[in-house]
């Protein structure tokens, strides 16, 4: 009976500690989490932000955000284990061990008279015939009487000296945590014992188990699912334009699950009339392509009509059915993107390189998406690579206000960025009709884009030069400066209604082939991450060099300092191609922002592979390189070398390009064979 009672009073112990082994750790990461989104709370500050709601919370929509299903059973959770150490400190029912001495009230090692004396006292207070109270009769029984036994029985006294119980030495018994009234259910506490440890011990991991591989067999870590990651695989093509980008975009799985209903056909059909020009519709034929677009399957068109309905900024009037389809889709989008942009970058060729036309227009349907400016905007005109697009993503501008600074002469993004404060002023004031509020907001915003530069190196470790199958290892800063002064911000995004982290893109690319050697992500809001694995990559490459410690060490504060003055570390390696003068181009392309992406020419001469020890001198540089030697047409070709612009319906140029790089490889391909047979001819005499 007391191993029972025990066994119960350690029931509440035993599920407050399998409680707290989950909850304290995932409520730490909860916390951190919480912590990491408060520290990004450094966004925009213009008007059009303040009005879109997205940074302001109400205290009823904190209360909103907090009451979501994870938040409430946490604290739920909280809320039963406060009861449980309240109640396991203050319940009544304690277990005692069984002290005679203690019980008697006397000192160890009294004499029998003592006990004698205690025992009739005691007696006279708890004995039945003298007190009826039935708890007094249980205690005289089951304490006082087994006590005085177990101190005037020589046996028994014996018994409890030597090992502590007057029934002497006592067995190993077992039991379980489990409440009372399930122990005293007769015969039955074997089977509930085995119950409980059949549950605990076999079902209830199993049961985690199997929602968690059937989950993890459908979605990715990045919770995108397989079978996104399979149809944009297949639908990814090295030649696909950025205008054909969306229609990969929109072929994720999770958007085939996005509900259609039947109320939604007519507001559906208002929006295709409106954004049918970002749809590339044959405008000869329309009422017929318009019935080819809606045949299409039902959640391919929701979802393209949806995402042109943010792009053109036509989301007024949508009924809040599918105004919460648009805000699922656009939440939906960033990791989709970033998967697509993987894809585009995944090993696709022998030498291991992927595509850069068609992550270019991942990027740039990442722009259009975060800033809600239609695709159509980007088209080149008017002087500037990127159209009209910069400019829509500033406050209080449209395609009406662009043509009007155009007569003023301000045709590009960047001549209206470099521009003074005052003459940008005068110029948005008389040409634009601008207020001094709204020139402020143009400023705000102008103040919180970034200005990226970058310091590229590539070389072969412990080598001079670069010779065929080489790992080459690329250094490159990448320093972000804002006028402002901040470094990790959020961008000027009013319309997208969720938070997006500014993310860029380091592509090492050759145009001609269209392949990215090397590509990596960067993100200029952790600086924590970004000083660790700085000065861990400074230290190997250090120490693979044969530095010193001391030259280690001020590499690495140099490093240090680096990263805190707003320069990011990228660091990779990738395998050199056939021999040849190659001429590359390394872009730093920004996920959110129009008009912040930069490059850098890169000139690398690949040597034949030759024997060990006879290596040519290193011939990597950055910028425009002459070297000697170097005939005529390929001085040529690379004087006709153009700036990055939109690639947006850009077929025919790219056919072009192809032709070229066919026979940039076959002129190649001969003076390879040409030299190697000229080599054979000298062996030979």
């Amino acid at each position: 009976m007391a191993a029972s009672e025990e066994n119960s009073s350690l029931f509440p112990i035993f599920i407050l500690t399998m409680m707290a082994l989950p909850l304290v750790p995932y409520t730490i990461v909860k916390l951190c989490n919480a912590a990491k989104k408060k520290a990004k709370s450094l966004h925009c500050q213009c008007a059009v932000c303040s009005r879109s709601g997205k940074y302001h919370k109400s205290l009823f929509k904190r209360i909103s955000n907090f009451s979501t299903c994870s938040n409430l059973t946490l604290v739920l959770l909280w809320v039963i284990m406060a009861f449980l150490v309240y109640y396991i400190k203050n319940m009544s029912a304690e277990v005692q061990v069984f002290e005679p001495f203690n019980i008697l009230g006397l000192e160890p090692g009294a004499s029998d008279s003592e006990i004698k004396k205690a025992y009739r006292r005691l007696s006279i207070q708890y004995h039945p015939d003298k007190n009826p109270d039935p708890e007094a009769n249980k205690y005289f029984v089951e304490y006082i009487s087994k006590a005085y036994q177990a101190l005037t029985d020589p046996v028994s006294r014996e018994n409890y000296e030597k090992y502590g119980h007057p029934d002497g030495r006592q067995g190993f018994q077992m039991g379980i945590a489990l409440p009372q009234f399930l122990l005293n259910i007769e015969g039955a506490s074997g089977g509930i014992m085995l119950l409980w440890i059949v549950g605990v011990c076999i079902l209830l991991p199993l049961v985690i188990a199997v929602i968690y591989l059937s989950r993890s067999s459908k979605y990715t870590g990045n919770y995108v699912m397989h079978q996104t990651l399979l149809a944009y695989y297949h639908l990814m093509k090295p030649s696909l334009a950025p205008s054909k980008v969306l229609d990969v975009f929109i072929k994720a799985a999770e958007y085939m699950e996005i509900p259609v209903r039947r109320v939604d056909d007519e507001p559906l059909h208002k929006l295709l009339l409106l954004v049918r020009s970002e749809l590339n519709l044959d405008s000869k034929n329309i009422k017929q392509e318009q019935a080819k677009f809606l045949k299409q399957h039902p959640p391919l068109v929701k979802t393209q009509l949806l995402i042109q309905a943010h792009l053109t900024r036509e989301t007024m009037d949508l009924p809040p059915t599918l105004n919460g389809d648009l805000k699922r889709v656009l939440e939906l989008a960033p990791r989709l993107l970033e998967e697509l942009m993987k894809m585009a970058l995944i090993p696709r060729t022998a030498q291991g390189h992927g595509w850069l036309r068609p992550a270019i227009g991942v990027v740039e349907l990442s722009q259009c998406v975060i800033q809600a400016v239609p695709l159509s905007a980007k088209k080149a005109g008017g002087g500037s690579a990127e159209g009209i697009a910069p400019f829509l993503q500033l406050p209080h501008f449209s395609e009406a206000v662009t043509k009007k600074i155009a007569r003023k002469k301000v045709r590009t993004f960047e001549e209206l960025r470099e521009m003074t404060l005052q003459e940008r002023a005068e110029l948005l004031s008389q040409a634009a009709g601008f207020s001094a509020a709204e020139i402020e907001d143009v400023e705000r915003v102008l103040e919180m884009m970034p200005s990226l530069s970058m310091e590229i190196k590539c070389e072969t470790e412990g080598e001079e030069g670069v010779q065929e199958g080489d790992i080459v290892t690329v250094q490159a800063w990448v320093k972000l400066q804002r006028p402002n002064g901040l470094i990790g911000a959020l961008p000027h995004a009013p319309y997208y209604p969720n938070h997006k982290d500014e993310n860029f893109w380091f592509l090492l690319a050759d145009q001609n082939s269209n392949n990215v050697w090397f590509s990596q992500k960067i993100n200029f809001m952790d600086e924590a991450t970004a000083l660790t694995t700085a000065s861990k990559a400074i230290e190997e490459m250090m120490e693979v060099s044969g530095a010193s410690a001391k030259e280690t060490s001020i590499a690495v504060k140099e490093a240090v300092e680096k990263v805190k003055g707003g320069s990011r570390l990228v660091m990779g390696k990738f395998q050199a191609s056939a021999e040849g003068n190659y001429s590359l181009t390394c872009y730093c392309l920004c996920d959110t922002w129009i008009g912040c992406d930069t490059k850098s020419s890169l000139k690398v001469k690949v040597l034949k592979r030759t024997r060990a020890g006879t290596r040519g001198g290193a011939i990597v540089e950055e910028g425009p390189l002459l070297e000697d030697g170097v005939e005529e047409e390929e001085e040529i070709e690379e004087e006709e070398y153009d700036d990055y612009e939109s690639e947006y319906s850009e077929d025919e140029q790219d056919e072009q390009d192809k032709k070229k790089g066919t026979t940039a490889n076959g002129d190649r391909r001969k003076k390879s064979k040409q030299s190697s047979s000229e080599g054979s001819d000298s062996e030979d005499e």
